[in-house]
């Protein structure tokens, strides 16, 4: 009688944002409020309106040499925010910019560098909703940690599962905010988790794909690229990257409805995000995408790399150093 063997279980991965450990993180230092604190003493209060109810809003930045990759466009992103939610960050953006270059100099990091930036309404007299009981500035954290992705979400791609949690449209929580009120996503990830993948991949409430929980998602069909029509989805700094790179490589580019007919049959997919930027992805709901690229370390398609590559170059003509 045969026997047979069961394929080994793939590598065990906390999804594309997971990352290579870095034991210098344990000491690193954290702007609270501007005072740079170490990071096992750096809190906020139990008051404090992120905490309470999620009322704040943050930008995810990368630091490449020594520049923060297309930092003039997240802050246009944390002030819309910001506008939105009527949270007066109480800083002008050259005073924020100081203070990021503030903590990474503290920390003497130049490059391999993620940072979160965040701001909250503050802390309130009471742990209630209503704004008017915050007393108090804005309260201001960036955390900055030496994090680079984990080279096999690259070599073998990351795996997609489509979840049935759906991504409101503006009659709901307008998706474009970046919120810290992030239990849509959070359900989303759970889901895919408890199924096994790396990520997932979820559609807007009439059944065309929007994005992914944590990352924006692109497909590659007939030498086109398209991803989604951008109604249910945050505005993606990385997002708009490809898209800008995929003009200028004369590569015809598409933000339009699509359904996960198209996504079973393309030739290529990709997410894209600050932190791991263009990501292959090898499979969506236990369907093959395509095929793996001839390098070892990197499964992505021939597409997918020539728009990384033009995606690098943008992103060396915008990144925002000291003083700009």
């Amino acid at each position: 009688m045969p026997v047979t063997t069961a394929p080994p279980d793939p590598a065990p991965s906390a999804g594309t944002q997971d990352y290579v450990g870095d034991p210098r993180n344990d000491s690193v230092l954290i702007s609270v409020n501007g005072a740079l604190v170490p990071r096992a003493q750096a809190t906020v209060s139990v008051f404090d309106s992120g905490f309470v109810l999620g009322d704040g809003v943050w930008e995810g930045l990368r630091l490449a040499d020594g520049r923060l990759v297309f930092l003039d466009r997240h802050l246009d992103r944390l002030w819309d925010g910001a506008k939105m939610l009527r949270i007066d960050i109480g800083l002008d953006r050259d005073a924020l910019k100081g203070r990021l270059f503030d903590v990474v100099d503290a920390n003497r990091m130049t490059d391999g560098v993620h940072i979160r930036l965040m701001v909250t309404r503050g802390v309130k007299r009471s742990p209630y909703q209503d704004p008017r009981l915050t007393v108090g500035a804005a309260t201001i954290v960036i955390i900055p940690e030496w994090k680079r992705p984990r080279p096999e979400i690259f070599s073998r791609g990351v795996r997609l599962f489509t979840v049935h949690i759906r991504r409101t449209g503006p009659a709901e929580q307008d998706q474009k905010l970046n919120s810290h009120s992030k239990l849509n996503c959070v359900l989303a990830c759970i889901q895919a988790m408890e199924a096994g993948a790396d990520e997932a991949l979820m559609l807007d409430d009439r059944g065309f794909v929007a994005t992914c929980n944590s990352t924006h998602f692109f497909i590659v069909r007939k030498g086109e690229v398209w991803t989604s029509a951008g109604g249910y989805c945050l505005g993606g700094i990385t997002r708009g990257a490809v898209l800008e790179a995929a003009r200028r490589e004369g590569i015809p580019a598409f933000e339009k409805d699509f359904s996960l007919f198209d996504v079973y049959g393309a030739d290529e997919a990709f997410t894209t995000g600050t932190f791991a930027g263009l990501v292959p992805v090898a499979s969506v709901d236990g369907r093959t995408i395509g095929e793996p690229g001839a390098a070892a370390d990197d499964r992505s398609g021939p597409l997918t790399r020539r728009l990384r590559a033009a995606v690098k170059a943008l992103e060396a003509e915008n990144g925002g150093g000291r003083g700009s």
